[in-house]
């Protein structure tokens, strides 16, 4: 029987096993996820189902670089709340994480659950105890390569925003200042070339739509259109983008003045894209007044 990612996605979040013993357990029980989760805490290994469900948006980005610099990661590890982020155990794990990660030549996520850890124990392994000991939900989200055959530099804001900029020319001080720069303002791409197709289609017709609505002639609404797109790119690529430290410079310019290019980079910022759930309290006070 085929398994999907998406089934194991699923029996791994609710029971916090391994991703290779979800696949078995589903395997095992056709596809059932109720049943694979039966199995497995059965055979002690969802030893963290209650707190697999919670939602864990809160972390660190950690970082590792290789000896000659040229080579960097970036590991998203979360938990629930930022006083466990901050706290020497969950940090030194997060260190680890992405030091195992540095070292992998299979960039799955399977693969760095499997890497094994200086004491001897997985990744897996170690995050399952972590979990036991701290008492909250912790996950090793995502993680991210970059390579440089130039230079690269690192910038971490405050353990939730992580970049690594892979650059070629200027200096290392030039480099932090690219760095911080991707962190403040978030590009998602070096040039407008490198704007995924999709993206470009959907603020095409986004614009496009706008346009029209004005009542300007069809000749004209081309034209505002690709002004208006030029004006999109400008904002969302890094060479497009004024300098945090001097918006009067595009990125662009100041790496022609220093005979610098960056030839890509990788941003990663804590619980991004995780939708956290809302508390109302004021509404929970109502609904016990009210008897509810």
């Amino acid at each position: 029987m085929k398994i999907t990612a998406e089934q194991v996605k699923t029996l791994r979040e609710r029971t916090g096993a391994g991703m290779m013993e979800c696949k078995t357990a589903l395997v095992e029980c056709e596809g059932d996820v109720d049943r694979a989760a039966d199995a497995l805490r059965k055979k002690g290994i969802a030893k963290a189902d209650k707190k697999a469900g919670r939602i864990a948006a809160e972390g660190v980005i950690a970082s590792a670089l290789s000896a000659d610099a040229r080579q960097g990661v970036l590991a998203e590890v979360n938990c629930e709340t930022d006083f466990v982020a901050s706290g020497d155990d969950f940090r030194r794990f997060a260190d680890a994480v992405a030091e195992a990660a540095l070292a992998l030549r299979d960039d799955s996520q399977e693969a760095l659950l499997a890497a094994r850890l200086p004491g001897g124990e997985t990744v897996e392994e170690t995050r399952r105890g972590l979990i036991a000991r701290i008492g909250e939900n912790i996950g090793v989200r995502r993680f991210a390569r970059l390579r440089s055959t130039g230079q690269l530099a690192r910038y971490i804001h405050r353990g939730r925003i992580g970049v690594l900029v892979a650059f070629e020319g200027g200096d290392a001080a030039l480099g932090q200042d690219i760095a911080m720069h991707v962190a403040a303002s978030r590009p998602i791409a070096v040039k407008a070339d490198d704007v995924p197709a999709d993206i470009l289609a959907k603020e095409r017709e986004i614009i496009a739509a706008q346009s029209a609505a004005e009542g300007k002639p069809a000749h004209i609404v081309e034209k505002m259109i690709d002004g208006r797109l030029r004006k999109y790119l400008s904002e969302i690529t890094l060479l497009g983008q004024p300098f945090i430290k001097d918006a009067d410079v595009t990125v662009e310019k100041l790496l022609a003045g220093a005979r610098a290019r960056v030839l890509g980079f990788v941003r990663l910022e804590v619980g991004e894209g995780i939708e956290k759930k809302a508390h109302d309290f004021v509404g929970e006070v109502m609904a016990q007044v009210r008897g509810e």
